[in-house]
């Protein structure tokens, strides 16, 4: 077997298969997607996942770029005329891009420096003679040296030390050396800035700090790289300096002549002036790198839990935006997510109509037949919640996370679906439809204004772009698309698609009517048969002419299920969910030149249960009795919902509007290092109240401790719709305290 320029050496760093690699560098240089590469080609690749096929394509442009660097230094110091065999080993066997611009710095071009002004002034030989500690007396051999340019030996001398200083910089042992020091022993330290206490309070816990950079995690290196580009912070990192400095005299000093106090101040002056804050900013840049792929992978992990929440389904939706002064926005939609009717009722603050706003939502409910509410769990959102079921209309009613509806209501995209409606309108119709399908709506947003990252607007912007792209169009291809209702925005995620045949494909619908099987795809203009080949298998064609286009199996892949049919003497529609005579299916048997037994596998186990949503179900959930912070004490206990997860905590909804934060320690009673260990976005969750700050707005809660204070059975329990909301614990607002804080919010 030939194998692709790089695919050794990619496998050997991501420890694989070199064949399992090649196959995957095949497939895309061949123009196939990651998602169908893990779902359709894993015969092909050893049933490689999503995870590890996007670290071999990440891997090979690591390596692309390494090869591209070593190749423009070798054609660069070429050129200069100083190409060696040495060097060329050196090059040749360089296994980082340190190493090899540690190699190709004393060929740098670049600014003048104090040693090349030295060189000038012919003050090498001199330089030459104290670097190799040669029996000289410096002083003597100085004065030598002194011209119109060089006044004295002292000036002589200064001249070649600048010289050593920076021979000793770019000596690749001494950095090597030097790099390993900084990595074992060098600390990240922190102090703020004379008269800036006031201005940066917020970094209060940076103003005398230091930790040790192997351990410093993401969110405290990303806060004081915070403070240090607004200008609060001074920031520090380094080892210990007479460490670094006895290191570098062990290496180069080998004489104890008269050379030698020479020699040591060049050292000094290499290490404070050059090697120190050169290793700085390289691992200032190495760590704020490190920092920001955690914080990514953090948020990435948070919007893949966000767009694969549980969705509601085809329901009759009555979505609520509400607002205290001026009103709230209500709007109808039918299963499909169509608006039906808008309205406005006003039930906060001096300017409520009750009776009017209760006439009105009655009335909506009968005529559109609403079997659900849905409201925005922004500002209001509790006081909404309870207006509703006040009304005793005995419909299912769920708090929706308005994160970034507001930013959706104002974009190009709302405008167009809406065109003739205000921000109001769209901003309700959205808080409707993401409870439907969180992942059909929350396509339409930027990911960023989603509300579920760590120092988002800190890392990397391209980066995070790049992730949280490759996040959508997994989590989009997990579920599946319904060809016949999905938006032009999630169409453009599905594999081989894009935006522009998305726009072609919803066009065609529209003239179309509906599409009625999967292969009426290559006929929309563009979607040509490499495209069809990698998007078919993740669209869905309900009731359409052959029963497998509602699945996720492959139409390449429609023969043998056929065949398979046959054999067991019945349609392809009557094998579908027949799961007794699938069990009876020995996959062996159906393997080909283009089907393995994996395949055969993922087929079998897709006819079982076609098309089946990856995702749970919604579950309502009801908050306890509390809507303010002010309603809140230590002590109590409480329900409440996961919101986000970073590396050193959970935030926690409790209902009244400020979250609270569960330290990762408060989390479980072993030891975890990532919340994401234990906890998942919007998991319902039972916390006590263990510090309050209400002047700062800051709630700290704990998980663990209702497991100490209550039941284990009554602690573990999930709150929903159907059940009581509040352990019995004196702690807790009473029934009827609560119900004599409706009638006062609401007039009865």
């Amino acid at each position: 077997m030939t194998f692709l320029p790089f695919a050794q050496s990619v496998a050997e760093s991501l420890r694989l298969n070199t064949t399992q690699v090649n196959s995957v560098l095949e497939l895309l240089a061949e123009g196939a997607t990651i998602p169908f590469i893990a779902r359709y080609r894993k015969d092909k690749t050893g049933g490689l996942d999503e995870v590890q096929i996007q670290a071999i394509e990440d891997e090979l442009k690591v390596q692309k770029e390494f090869s591209e660097r070593k190749a423009f230094i070798i054609k660069t110091i070429t050129e200069q005329g100083k190409m060696t065999d040495a060097l060329q080993v050196k090059i040749d066997t360089a296994q980082s891009i340190a190493a090899l611009e540690d190699i190709y710095l004393p060929y740098k071009p670049k600014r003048k420096t104090k040693a090349q002004t030295a060189r000038e002034h012919g003050l090498e030989p001199l330089a030459i003679m104290i670097f190799e500690q040669q029996n000289i007396e410096p002083f003597i051999e100085a004065d030598t040296f002194v011209t119109d340019l060089i006044k004295s030996p002292d000036v002589a001398l200064q001249g070649a030390r600048d010289i050593i200083a920076e021979m000793v910089n770019e000596d690749a042992n001494a950095r090597a050396k030097m790099r390993k020091l900084f990595e074992d022993t060098a600390t990240v330290q922190s102090k703020v800035l004379a008269d800036k206490e006031s201005e940066a309070a917020k970094y209060k816990d940076y103003f005398a700090f230091s930790e040790p950079i192997s351990k410093i995690p993401s969110h405290r290196m990303l806060a004081i790289m915070r403070g240090f580009m607004e200008g609060f912070l001074k920031m520090d990192i380094a080892p210990i300096e007479e460490t670094a400095v006895e290191k570098l005299e062990l290496q180069f000093i080998q004489q104890h002549n008269a050379t030698a106090e020479h020699l040591k101040k060049a050292i000094k002056d290499a290490y404070r002036r050059l090697l120190q804050p050169s290793l700085e900013s390289e691992f200032r840049m190495l760590l704020k790198t490190k920092a920001d792929e955690e914080a990514i992978n953090v948020f990435a992990e948070n919007l893949r839990q966000l767009l694969l929440s549980s969705p509601l389904g085809s329901k009759r939706i009555l979505a609520i935006d509400p607002g205290y002064r001026t009103g709230c926005k209500v709007v109808c939609l039918d299963e499909t997510g169509a608006l039906q009717k808008t309205d406005l009722i006003y039930i906060h603050e001096k300017n409520f109509k009750l009776d009017d706003a209760a006439h009105k939502i009655r009335n909506l409910v009968q005529q559109y037949h609403i079997e659900v509410f849905a409201i925005g769990d922004g500002t209001a959102g509790r006081e909404t919640e309870q207006f509703i079921k006040g009304l005793k209309l005995n419909l299912p009613v769920y708090l929706v996370n308005e994160d970034g509806a507001s930013i959706y209501s104002a974009s190009e995209i709302a405008r167009e679906e809406f065109p003739d409606q205000d921000i109001t309108v769209r901003g309700s119709v959205s808080i409707g439809r993401r409870l439907m399908d969180p992942l059909a709506e929350l396509v339409k947003i930027d990911p960023k204004s989603i509300g579920v990252g760590q120092y988002q607007h800190d890392v990397n912007p391209t980066r995070l772009k790049e992730k949280l792209d490759q996040t959508v169009v997994s989590c989009v291809n997990t579920v599946g698309v319904n060809l016949n209702t999905a938006s032009k925005q999630l169409l453009s995620y599905v594999s081989g698609i894009g935006p522009s045949i998305a726009e072609n494909i919803v066009q065609y619908r529209t003239e179309l009517g509906r599409f009625t099987s999967r292969k009426q795809l290559l006929k929309v203009p563009r979607l040509g048969a490499k495209a069809y080949e990698q998007c078919a298998g993740f669209l869905r064609v309900k009731d359409g002419e052959h029963p497998l286009d509602a699945s996720a199996v492959h139409p390449e892949s429609y023969e043998i299920v056929g065949t398979m049919a046959e054999n067991l003497n019945l349609s392809v529609a009557q094998l579908i969910g027949n799961e007794n005579l699938l069990n009876t299916i020995v996959p062996q048997q159906y393997v080909n030149n283009d089907l393995g037994v994996l395949t055969i596998q993922d087929i079998i186990k897709e006819l079982k249960k076609p098309g089946l949503d990856p995702r749970s179900e919604a579950q309502a959930f009801e908050f306890a009795q509390i809507f303010s912070i002010e309603d809140v004490s230590v002590g109590m206990l409480v329900p409440g919902i996961v919101t986000n997860l970073t590396r050193f905590g959970a935030f926690v909804d409790i209902g009244v509007k400020q979250d609270g934060l569960v330290h990762v320690s408060e989390i479980a009673h072993k030891y975890i290092s990532d919340p994401n260990e234990v906890l998942k976005l919007n998991q319902q969750v039972m916390v006590k109240v263990t510090e309050l700050d209400i002047p700062r707005k800051r709630i700290t809660l704990s998980i663990k401790q209702t497991q100490e204070s209550i039941p284990k059975a009554q602690a573990s329990r999930k709150y929903n719709a159907t059940q009581h909301s509040q352990p019995q614990d004196p702690k807790e607002l009473s029934m009827n305290e609560a119900l004599n804080d409706l009638k006062k919010k609401f007039g009865k």
